[in-house]
């Protein structure tokens, strides 16, 4: 198939499809069958060019899916393996997968093993690419699949996140299309904290939105463990923005001014010979002055220990092996 000129001069595409793995033994090899078969209808429908491949990156797996993944791509050569040497994270995982891919690929998209991200949206994302967008976003219908917990904590960690001057994009969970002007964009990034649900908006390329519906699990269960989401909410609020540490600021000037009024009404108090022991407004003033400070200490803590983590400037991942073949059969 030969690679033609779209009417916005662009090429048809050679796509990667960037995976991350942790613990998938029970889904890969159907995912693998999944996105193969798109991959394949994809291309007989000129909506990508030969060469387009599938790389899976194992995150430090305990179980057997580096196995599978590693009989997978011995099978078939649209499949690639990236395989960390440990466990660094989600958000590592994909940021080592979209580097690599894209010394091969004109576009990359990035989508969960699970399935639950609706793969027949690529035809949206390529679309809207060959109209011109550099980042495609991936934005899910609704939570309606989500039980109230998740529901409620994810809505008010997104109004909390606009309200701290954040550019996340509410209900985007890292399924979007990058092109391979905006991936070497993103290689000129080198914090250590990685948020890129927050950073790849602050990039300013031409971007759209696809919206798409979530399915349920094909196997097993998510990997996403409540301290985990939590860690990544924390590090949302913190890498992108410093409005907190300015509300502690403000705050703490509220709690100055309220100390003086406080002593304003005991010196008057005491002028008039009120001689009122004020043993409860005394505790909760100290408790309310004293909470605020942990709280504040804590908030300041954190981005001390976020400088502390950049200036050591520790590869944000290893890669132990690549399983990666050109179509003529050779394996590097």
């Amino acid at each position: 198939m030969e690679r033609i000129m779209a009417e916005t001069m662009r090429e048809i595409p050679i796509l990667y499809l960037v995976v991350p793995c942790y613990n998938e033994e029970e889904v890969v090899e159907k995912t693998a069958s999944v996105m193969g078969e798109k991959l394949a209808r994809l291309e007989r429908e000129e909506k990508i060019a030969k060469g387009s491949k599938v790389m899976f990156v194992n995150d430090g797996s305990k179980d057997k899916t580096l196995q599978l993944l590693h009989g997978i791509a011995a099978d078939d050569r649209r499949f690639s393996v990236v395989s960390l040497a440990g466990n660094y994270g989600h958000q590592s995982a994909i940021l080592a997968g979209m580097m690599t891919a894209r010394k091969h690929a004109d576009v990359v998209v990035t989508i969960d093993a699970d399935l639950q991200q609706d793969i027949e949206a690529l035809d949206s994302f390529l679309a809207c690419y060959m109209e011109g967008c550099e980042v495609v976003y991936g934005v899910r219908n609704d939570r309606h699949s989500d039980g109230f917990f998740k529901k409620a904590t994810a809505t008010a960690y997104y109004k909390l996140m606009h309200m701290l001057g954040s550019t996340v994009m509410t209900n985007h969970a890292d399924y979007r299309l990058m092109s391979k002007k905006a991936l070497d964009a993103l290689s000129e990034y080198h914090e250590a904290n990685l948020f890129l649900r927050g950073l790849i908006p602050t990039m300013g390329f031409p971007s759209d939105v696809v919206y798409f519906d979530v399915k349920a699990r094909e196997a097993g269960h998510s990997k996403y463990t409540f301290s985990k989401m939590m860690t990544l909410a924390l590090d949302g609020i913190t890498s992108m923005s410093v409005r907190p540490l300015r509300l502690i600021g403000g705050l703490g000037f509220l709690m100055f001014l309220f100390s003086i009024v406080m002593c304003v009404i005991g010196l008057v108090d005491w002028v008039r010979g009120n001689n009122v022991p004020g043993y409860t407004t005394t505790l909760i003033v100290s408790l309310i002055i004293g909470g605020i400070t942990l709280l504040s200490l804590g908030i300041i803590g954190e981005y001390v220990g976020k400088i502390y983590m950049e200036t050591k400037h520790r590869p944000r991942y290893i890669i132990d092996t690549l399983v990666w073949r050109e179509d003529d059969g050779e394996e590097r």
